[in-house]
């Protein structure tokens, strides 16, 4: 069994949650007086990333998006350069809370995927652990309340600390296989998510009335996916959706446009889909219907969208319109819209810095 004297650490976070796992395995590596460094990719500009130490062990934490990693760790992965170190990887996933019992997330391919990429590039995989962290995704569910922070952050750190323990002392832990049949079912998910999914989130962010243009959110992206367009922030489709703008908008400013997702939805059924069903749309899906249904349509509706969306920006100058935007967001309600921030290692209620 080999033992570790230097560790080293790469993650990508968003509200914090990665960032957090990463500081609690670092807290056990320093107990166990191992030399520990840890990068935020997001810091890196440049590739190719610095060859790691030989003998070091290597430990990816990344959230799961879509039941993936996000791009920017893929990415990240990809140009990882070669090597023959041992490799742990770590994810932070949707974590819930019924009663006393945290219902877990979905992994989906993440760790595969990024298995599949490492061993391709000669690293040996020790162990692949997710870690149920609170569900930052807004966007699509209600914001958790502090409890259910608070237990899921107490759980979770207790269950990493033991963890790390075990593989930071050289033993293999691959407690994700247990769940490899849920992962794989969801596998279709983590495809289309990647191709489409990604990309209408992306466009369902924008910034209400509230905001005054601090651009804290264009500093704080960490892909460097919101701009400035006529004097207000604008969403590109490099969006991760790690919702750490909305989460840490110090005027609560930036919302998700639900009202609007759904009007372009039906604009699209209704008058897009309508003209190509008039216009030969059976011709090409007695051809391929499945190059009809994903491809095509998928590349319609987003084209759409990219249009809507840069619509709904010139329109909210108009008090009506924004004040039609924000009451179409369920974000904007006091039961939907807690925001989240990971909690640090120094324990209840204080916020890590990210």
């Amino acid at each position: 069994m080999e033992t570790y004297s230097k560790i080293k650490i790469y993650y990508f976070t968003g509200t914090g949650n990665s960032q957090t796992v990463a500081r609690w395995v670092e807290k056990v590596a320093t107990e166990k007086k191992m030399d520990c460094g840890i990068i935020n990719i997001a810091d890196i500009e440049s590739f190719p990333v610095e060859n790691p130490e030989p003998g070091a062990l290597l430990i990816f934490v990344s959230p799961v998006h879509g039941f993936n990693y996000p791009p920017v760790m893929l990415q990240f992965l990809s140009h990882f350069p070669k090597g023959k170190n041992k490799v742990i990887l770590m994810n932070t996933r949707a974590g819930m809370l019924i009663g006393k019992w945290v219902t877990p997330g979905l992994s989906g391919i993440a760790f595969y995927l990024s298995a599949f990429i490492l061993k391709s590039k000669g690293y040996s995989i020790q162990g692949m652990l997710p870690v149920d962290l609170p569900s930052n995704w807004m966007s699509l569910h209600p914001g958790l309340n502090k409890p259910t922070v608070l237990f899921l952050h107490e759980k979770m750190k207790a269950k990493v600390a033991a963890i790390a323990g075990k593989v930071l002392d050289g033993k293999k832990s691959f407690t994700a296989l247990r769940e490899i049949v849920q992962d794989l079912a969801v596998s279709p998910i983590s495809l289309l998510y990647y191709l489409i999914g990604r990309f209408v989130l992306a466009k369902t962010f924008y910034a209400s009335a509230a905001c005054n243009n601090c651009g804290a959110c264009i500093k704080k992206c960490p892909v460097k996916a919101i701009i400035w367009v006529d004097e207000k922030p604008f969403w590109k489709l490099t969006c991760e959706s790690c919702m750490r703008c909305m989460s840490n908008c110090p005027h609560k400013a930036i919302e998700t446009a639900h009202g609007f997702i759904i009007l372009v939805a039906v604009l699209f059924h209704l008058g897009i889909l309508g003209l190509l069903n008039a216009f030969g749309a059976d011709f090409i899906t007695s051809l391929n219907p499945l190059f009809y249904e994903l491809i095509i349509q998928s590349v319609l509706f987003l084209g759409l969208l990219a249009i809507c969306y840069r619509a709904m920006h010139l329109l909210k100058r108009f008090r009506w319109f924004e004040k039609m935007l924000v009451y179409t967001s369920l974000t904007h309600y006091r039961f939907w819209g807690n925001r989240y921030r990971s909690l640090g290692v120094g324990g209840k209620g204080k916020a890590v810095s990210f």
